[in-house]
């Protein structure tokens, strides 16, 4: 039984005392929080999703209690934020495995003879396969950081017109966010205020106010990138500003 006063406790610290072993907690989670999965898998699915009924709604939830165990505050986003990427992702993985079973060429499913003496064909098709999951995972990724950016006031047009041009210029900036997403007292202040604390931003950076307002666009986007759990776009950030 979950008491008032433990209900009332912040969720990411519901979600710590859970990966400490509290199991009544994890089923209250669980519960509570069903409307939450299957509005997530509903957007996936393009359609209403019955808990009782579909499965999809299943694969959520578990998707939903993986994340509870593998959420870290590190990251810098909110539980629900990290948990609806989970669930998309679980799901997505799903309907494509669904897919492909049902495909008669599934990569599953045994080619037949002259199939089998052309290698290079199975293997364009593996390929198409896997560049097929790239690009709906990306694509939710994509969809993910523009709900982010619009908390921020931001949208991807604003990136466009705001990153800097020349390769220097954005190394810097990424650079900036890197730091400002670590030092943890300035890591909050721009997840709660959703802008740049730029008077005690300059004190820590090798760049000018000026320059930090002029980029600011640009480095709250990349301190979204940084603070969520997003595999292909932290993928273009590699070696950049380090």
């Amino acid at each position: 039984m979950i008491s008032s006063q433990v209900k009332d406790k912040p969720l990411e610290e519901m979600v710590a005392t859970i990966q400490q072993g509290n199991t009544s907690m994890q089923n209250y989670l669980l519960r509570t929080y069903q409307p939450f999965i299957a509005k997530s898998v509903s957007e996936v699915c393009k359609r209403y999703i019955d808990p009782k009924r579909d499965d999809e709604f299943s694969i959520g939830l578990s998707a939903f209690n993986e994340a509870i165990f593998s959420y870290s505050p590190d990251r810098g986003s909110s539980f629900l934020s990290f948990a609806k990427l989970v669930i998309k992702r679980k799901v997505i993985d799903y309907i494509r495995y669904n897919q492909k079973r049902l495909n008669p060429l599934s990569l599953d499913e045994s080619f037949d003879a002259e199939q089998m003496e052309n290698p290079m064909e199975l293997l364009a098709v593996k390929e198409k396969y896997n560049q097929e999951q790239d690009t709906i995972h990306r694509r939710e990724e994509i969809m993910d950081f523009k709900e982010k950016l619009q908390e921020y006031r931001l949208t991807l047009v604003d990136l466009t017109e705001a990153s800097p041009k020349h390769r220097d210029a954005r190394d810097s900036a990424v650079k900036t966010a890197r730091i400002l997403f670590n030092d943890a007292e300035l890591r909050e202040f721009v997840q709660i205020k959703k802008k740049l604390p730029i008077k005690k931003l300059v004190k820590k950076v090798d760049v000018s106010k000026k320059t930090l307002e002029r980029n600011r666009k640009f480095i709250l986007a990349i301190f979204i990138v940084l603070s969520e759990d997003y595999i292909y776009l932290k993928d273009y950030l590699k070696g950049v500003g380090q």
